[in-house]
Order: C-alpha cells, then structure tokens, then sequence
C-alpha cells in the first residue's frame, strides 16, 4: 500500500469513529500517525499532519450540513416553513435591530409582518412563480418582504440600489417582474426611468415620506400592509426543499447587457447560512453586526440567514458607517460582525476611539480581507476568530478558510482532495484552462495559478449548479470533460494560487473582472458602455493598484486624437449609464489604443504604467469624488493618492 493510500484509510477510519461515536478515534489518530512515521516521504509526512486537524474539522461541517441538507430535502422544507419553526420556538426574542433609528423586532412581529406580505401577495392574484422586484436600501422591511412573498410561492429579484437609468430598466425587465416595490429613497432614481418602465408593471412605495412621480400610478404599500390580515395564511405551498427561493442581484456584471441575477433555491440558501454558522463556531445567543447591502448574498444570505434559520439577533445598518462601526458594536452587544474586506481596511484607518476597545466581538467573517490589512485589524481589535469563506452566490465550489489562516480565501486538502470535488485547474496565457493529451483539465500544484472549478451534480444539494435567469449566462459559466471525460463543472472566473499546504489565495485579477467597492466590475461592459458613449471610440478598461485601498480602481485607456475632451459631459453620461462602482477612477486619453494583430486590445502594458503620469503627449485624470469631476494628474496629485491623502 503506497504512503497516500494508507493515509486515506487511516483518515476514513477515523472519521468513522469520529462521526458515529465508535471507541476508538485516538487510536486511529496514532496509527495514522505510525503509518507517516514509518514512510522515507518526509514533506508529505509533514503537510498532511499539518493539516490534518484542519482538514477533519472542515469534513464534519460538510457532513453536518450534509445530513441537514438531506433531512430538509427529504421533509420538503422550505426556508419559510424553517424560519416559522425558528420564529415559534421564541416569539418574543429580538431577531432584527435597525440603526440608526434603534427600531426592533421580535421574531414573534417579523413573522406577522411576513403573514401580512403573504395575504398582500395572494391579494394581488399572483401565482407561485411570479416573480416582484424589490429596489430598496437596506432596511428591516425588506426581510419581511421576500420571506412573505416566498410564503406563498412569489419569488422575489433583489435589484442592486446603486444602479440608475439604463442599467435600472435592464434589471428590471430582466426579471420579468409583475411588480416592483421601492423605497421612498429611491424616488428619484425611479422617476428617471419612468418613461420607460413596461406599462402594466404595478408599482408599490414603502417608506416614510412617500412621493409621488408623475405619469405613474403608485400604491402605498405600508398602508396595504397596515390593514392585511397577520395570520397565517390558508394557502398550501406547492415548492420544496429544492425549489426557486428567490433571485439574487451577483456582483459578476455592471447589469448593463448581462443578466445579473442569480437563481437561489431554498437548499442554497440554507447550505450558505449554515456553512458560516457551523464553520465559524456561531451560536444562536450571538448577535450579529450586518451593514451590508441586502441585495447582495453576503448580507441578505449569509447575514440574514442566521436569524432567520439559527435564531441569532441581526443588528443592521442601512449603510456601512467606519465612524458608528464599534459604537453599534457596544450600544448592541454585538457578539459577531460580518464584513466585506474593505471594511476591515476603512476600520483600521479610522482614529482611535474609546468604543473600539470596549466591544464584545469574538468571531469577524467575511470575504475579501487581505493579509495586511488582517493582521493589523486581529492586532488593533482584538478579534479572537476571524473566518473567510469565498464563493459567488450562484457557484457550486465555495471555499472556507476554517482556521483563520491570515491572507488565505480558503483551502483544498492535501490528503484528501478528492472528498470535495473542488479543484484549482491550470490555465494558459490566455486564460483558457490548459488540457491533457486525453483533453481533461490539468490540477494546479502548489505554486501555479490556476481557476477554481466545482464538479457539477445536479442529485447531490452541496454540487449543484442552477446557474442565472439567462440560459447563456449559464452556460458561460460551464465547463466539461475537466474531472473526467463527460462531467462538467462550474468554472468560478477567478484566477487563485495554492500553497504546499492547500491554503488558496487569490491572484491579481487582469483578465475581465476586477474588484471595487466591494463589486465585480466587468471590464468588457464597461468599456461598450464608454465606447458607445464616446461614438465608438477605442476603449481599454481595467483595474489597478492603488496602494492601502482594498481591490482595483477601475481605469479606461480612451483613443482620442484632436479637439478637446469634454470631461463634464463626459462624467454626466457616465453617471448616467454605470453604477458608482463601475465608473472608471482614471482615465487616460491617448492618440492609439494599441492592439494585437487579431484586434484584441493589450492592457497589460496599460496596468502595469497604472495612473502615474510618464507621457507628456498624453492626459491622465482622476474621478475626485468629493468635487465631483475629474482632474488632472499631476505629480504631486499622484504622489497625494499614493500616500492615501486623496479619498477614493
């Protein structure tokens, strides 16, 4: 028997005992231990009992939710009927808390609230199926709003609040929604578009000061909520464990062309708010600071979730704030935040306040935070745990970095890769996946870049892939052949490295995406969009560093010969058509775009001579946000932004 194998039988062994409770685990563990000892492979003696620890923990979580998965699957479950069993078992515990108006809500109002929905819904003639568009900031109203829709089979489409005009009609034509409820805050944005909205959409307004837009009829959806019944509803819902929940606004697009929503089933749901509830030790006494967006699955999924399956206490805030962070952490007892990695980074540049030190916070879990910033940020506040998980909302291979590694996104064992069938696979120059002589992918070893894939199984809940609303976004997002000759598997887009011990990092992404705000930023769109804005215009767009800010600021490279440049108008058309998120940072006008010899335009070049200003025959600007236009680089202004004087 080869070192590997008898590696593998002694781990088999040992989760078996683990799992069922036979006598008997220690003794596996030391024989385990013999059989390394005995074997001439002494790095793989090393790693695996390096990593053997972390790798058991991570497989009972995968089996825990497994089990729960089927149990749920097999009962036909749905995430309402499991969040009435929650909101039952304590009606009078505190599930929501809004800052900053310090509003509360009892498991017990959250359910009634989402009963008042649900008679709404049925009141309004819709089926199961029928889909509603939410355009709301976050706000404790939104989670009564698709759960009470979802009690009655109307499936809600999260529609991100950041988008305007073009892109907001898009998104909602898209979704093929009946309706469209929106908040008072979002009037305006909904005022530019209303020309263009299809005629019979109904279009309901919650909020507290409601207005009017004229040419469009809009109902008062908290006074129809205000006289609805607040029991439940006789209704016999038809969808299962397995069926549409809701879907879901994904970051991977700027929602110009591409359809941007994600199709969440009830199974996925669960299996993302249980995989950060079992992996990062939460508990249901925790309370939980989210002051992420609920259009996106971090706030809405892996927040959300928590409260609405395990019991917890969700603090929320309408917009993330560096300044009230650690106060609401305090004022609340907060035991447990959620983060995006650019939060951390505006954390630890904020000042030193009384309140940061006075915070009960043990557990911080997120995406996106990187080694640097982790470092400081355990140090300064005195985080106990910090948990990473990575995963798109729609994707079949998530990862979690389980035991705190700092920098790491998550990992793949080393012992036993095959138990999750998610693999770092070789790509080429091009960033195609490189093939074997049989046409099968390539696995990464340590040290080579490579892209995520997931094995797709549409039987098994943890290894499916239910993909978007557009059947071609869908299938851009498979592959096949990778594992075997006939599978397929979910290829995540993402470029990643791995170490000797498994841990996985992301790589700089130079390709179609890059990150911003917290966003994905299609590189492709953006640049269709500038270029029809500017009569077709060659345009290079594509993130850069800037350094001490999370992510890549996004820059476009403009072919421009002659006459002057109108930046004013320029930055009104661009506000216009993108979200604040996709709107380049710099732009750099130049007399050619250079490209290959088949057309295509070369940036790596372009991001490598980022925004500092080198040729005297071209312009670089920058977006000061605070001034609202664009200015030119100098090299004192370079100097500023690199040395983080100049907010971005």
């Amino acid at each position: 028997m080869g070192l590997k194998a008898a590696v593998v039988l002694c781990i088999a062994i040992i989760v078996v005992v683990a799992v069922f409770g036979v006598p008997g685990f220690w003794t596996g563990l030391v024989g385990l231990g013999l059989c390394l000892a005995s074997s001439s492979s002494r790095g793989y003696i090393y790693v695996a009992m390096s990593t053997i620890r972390r790798d058991l923990r991570c497989l009972f979580v995968i089996l825990k939710v497994k089990k729960s998965m089927y149990h749920h699957l097999q009962s036909k479950h749905t995430v309402p009927e499991l969040f009435i069993q929650t909101a039952v078992k304590h009606p009078n515990k505190t599930a929501l808390i809004y800052e900053p108006t310090g509003e509360s809500w009892t498991f017990g109002v959250l359910l009634e609230e989402c009963y008042a929905v649900a008679h709404w819904a049925l009141g309004q003639g819709w089926r199961e199926g029928d889909v509603v568009a939410l355009f709301l900031e976050s706000c404790p109203a939104v989670v009564p709003l698709w759960l009470g829709l979802a009690m009655v089979g109307v499936e809600a489409a999260f529609i991100n609040s950041n988008l305007r005009q073009d892109p907001l009609l898009h998104c909602v034509s898209v979704s093929g929604a009946k309706a469209l409820v929106f908040g008072t805050e979002l009037a305006d944005a909904l005022q530019e578009v209303s020309s263009s909205l299809e005629p019979d959409i109904l279009l309901f307004c919650c909020g507290q000061e409601q207005k009017e837009i004229k040419s469009l009829h809009i109902h008062n959806l908290d006074e129809l909520l205000t006289r609805s019944p607040k029991h439940k509803p006789n209704y016999s819902l038809k969808k299962d464990f397995n069926n549409v929940l809701f879907y879901i606004y994904t970051s991977g697009t700027t929602g110009y062309w591409i359809c941007s929503f994600g199709v969440l089933l009830c199974s996925r749901y669960f299996r993302i708010s249980a995989f950060g509830f079992h992996s990062f030790g939460l508990k249901s006494s925790d309370r939980l600071y989210n002051c992420l967006p609920l259009y996106h699955s971090a706030g809405t999924i892996m927040g959300i979730g928590q409260c609405l399956l395990f019991g917890m206490t969700i603090v929320m805030r309408r917009k993330f704030s560096a300044s009230r962070f650690w106060d609401d952490c305090v004022k609340h007892q907060c035991t447990v935040i959620l983060y995006i990695g650019e939060i951390c980074r505006y954390l630890v540049a904020q000042p030193v306040r009384q309140s940061e030190a006075q915070h009960q916070v043990r557990v911080a879990f997120g995406n996106g935070l990187r080694q640097s910033v982790w470092e400081e940020f355990v140090r300064r506040f005195k985080i106990t745990k910090i948990g990473e998980f990575y995963g798109a909302t729609e994707c079949n291979c998530s990862l979690i970095n389980i035991d705190g590694k700092p920098g790491a996104c998550g990992f793949n064992s080393r012992i036993l890769p095959s138990f999750y069938p998610v693999r770092l696979m070789r790509i080429q120059e091009n960033g195609e996946m490189l093939r074997d002589k049989q046409g099968l992918c390539v696995p990464c070893q340590p040290g080579q870049p490579g892209m995520l894939v997931g094995r797709i199984n549409n039987t098994d809940p943890l290894r499916r892939f239910d993909g978007y609303v557009d059947k071609d976004s869908t299938n851009k997002k498979i592959a096949h052949n990778v594992f075997k000759m006939g599978d397929s598997a979910y290829i995540s887009g993402d470029v990643m490295v791995m170490d000797d011990y498994g841990y996985i990092y992301f790589r700089d992404r130079s390709g179609d995406t890059f990150r911003w705000r917290g966003e994905n930023v299609s590189t492709t769109e953006v640049e269709g969009v500038l270029s029809s804005l500017l009569g077709h215009a060659d345009v290079a767009v594509y993130g850069v560093s800037v350094p001490g800010v999370e992510g890549k600021a996004g820059m476009a490279a403009i072919g421009h010969t002659g006459g002057s440049f109108d930046l004013d108008t320029f930055l009104i058309n661009v506000k216009k058509a993108l979200p604040s998120y996709a709107r380049p940072q710099f732009l750099r006008l130049m007399s050619v775009v250079e490209t290959t010899g088949t057309f295509k335009i070369t940036k790596t070049k372009l991001q490598r001579e980022g925004f500092k200003p080198q040729n005297s025959s071209e312009k670089l600007y920058f977006l000061d946000i605070r001034a609202d236009r664009y200015v030119e680089v100098t090299s004192e202004l370079y100097q500023d932004i690199t040395e983080g004087r100049v907010y971005l």
